[in-house]
């Protein structure tokens, strides 16, 4: 059986009531499966402790986190990205993101001690922090941190970030890790936040060749996404022989997302999380540890991670959504309460400038690989 990693505590990590990395998607979530008739049944981690969080973070930097959380002054907060509008200070926030980190910890000693399986932490996915600096919503990056346990337990990790922004804080801490491959499919840093994750970007030393990026065109729609994604993914998992897959399962390329321009729609993602599974069945043994991450449209997460819950525990996808769900949330949806948990119009609109798109993704992932193929023999 799966097992579901969350704490009420979670909700903590909150930058306000309008910004828009909201604990309300995981809330919407929870109760769309409830209603659903699924009891989720979830396994309760504890806060990662400041050791665990220094094994990943500059201590200077972590101190001020700590003062800013205890609602002390610090002058020079703005230069660890601390204070600004995407990161805007809180009261108690260290101890919030710490939450967050020791999920992320729970699932790695669920994989390594207890050997489960598949392992789904409902929050996290923070991939943007860095050593030292706060960034796009993220403070302490949980995945880079799980992802070294992981490491320092022997696994061989594959880190796969199908968030809409570049997965950049995890492939900076882990950019010369050859224990770690890292792939990262997002909208092109030349439109998108934060402007990083290019082909040349391969790590050093024995890791070069092991950070791979594909950055996609504004507007890719399902069918080249996917097309990517099989180009690039198994061949490098095959290279690589990982012994444990690690997911951030970002929402925000989903075609309603507010704060990015990719197409996907919800069955788009069904086939993503299929692959996934197949994956980790394939090449790791079935060990995948699932987190969260970005996601702008309410409804729109709160269905894609319910879909995800309910593949990953091999349950049936039903067609509409309950009524009582529904009229619970109906203050959340900009455009009217969705009928379906799959979006209704699977198929978008023809673009003029459809087929050129994937041309240029499939040279992107084609350059990609043939790059990054002269390191790995």
């Amino acid at each position: 059986m799966p097992s579901v990693i969350y704490h009420p505590a979670y909700r903590n990590y909150s930058f306000g009531e309008h910004h828009s990395f909201s604990p309300k998607r995981v809330e919407m979530m929870l109760d769309l499966l409830e209603a659903l008739g699924h009891r989720v049944e979830t396994v309760e981690p504890q806060p990662a402790t400041r050791n665990e969080i220094l094994g990943v973070h500059e201590d200077y930097y972590v101190r001020r986190v700590e003062a800013l959380s205890a609602g002390e002054d610090v002058p020079d907060c703005q230069d660890y990205g601390l204070g600004t509008p995407d990161n805007p200070v809180f009261l108690g926030m260290d101890e919030a993101a710490r939450w967050l980190v020791g999920g992320a910890l729970h699932g790695v000693r669920l994989i390594c001690e207890k050997g489960e399986k598949r392992v789904l932490q409902l929050g996290g996915g923070l991939h943007h922090a860095r050593r030292n600096v706060a960034s796009g919503f993220c403070i302490y990056n949980d995945l880079a941190i799980a992802i070294s346990a992981l490491a320092r337990h022997g696994f061989w990790v594959a880190y796969l970030d199908i968030d809409v922004h570049h997965g950049d804080g995890v492939q900076q801490i882990l950019y010369d890790d050859r224990r770690v491959l890292t792939i990262s499919l997002h909208e092109s840093g030349r439109y998108l936040f934060p402007g990083t994750g290019e082909i040349h970007e391969l790590g050093l030393g024995a890791a070069r060749g092991l950070k791979l990026n594909v950055p996609l065109e504004p507007f890719t729609d399902g069918e080249s996404y996917l097309e990517v994604l099989d180009a690039v993914v198994p061949p490098a998992l095959r290279q690589f022989r990982p012994a444990v897959l690690v997911v951030q399962s970002g929402a925000d390329a989903h075609f309603a997302d507010p704060l990015a321009d990719l197409m996907l729609t919800t069955r788009d993602y069904d086939a993503i999380f299929r692959r996934v599974l197949g994956w980790a069945d394939e090449f790791t043994s079935g060990r995948v540890l699932f987190t969260l991450g970005g996601g702008y449209s309410l409804d729109a997460a709160a269905r894609v991670w319910a879909l995800l819950y309910l593949l990953i525990h091999g349950l049936p996808v039903p067609e509409e959504l309950p009524e009582a769900w529904r009229n619970r949330w109906s203050s959340t949806f900009e455009h009217g309460p969705p009928m379906t948990l799959h979006d209704p119009n699977p198929g978008q609109a023809e673009r003029p400038n459809r087929e050129e798109i994937a041309r240029r993704n499939r040279q992107v992932a084609q350059h990609l690989l043939e790059t990054a193929r002269h390191y790995w023999f």
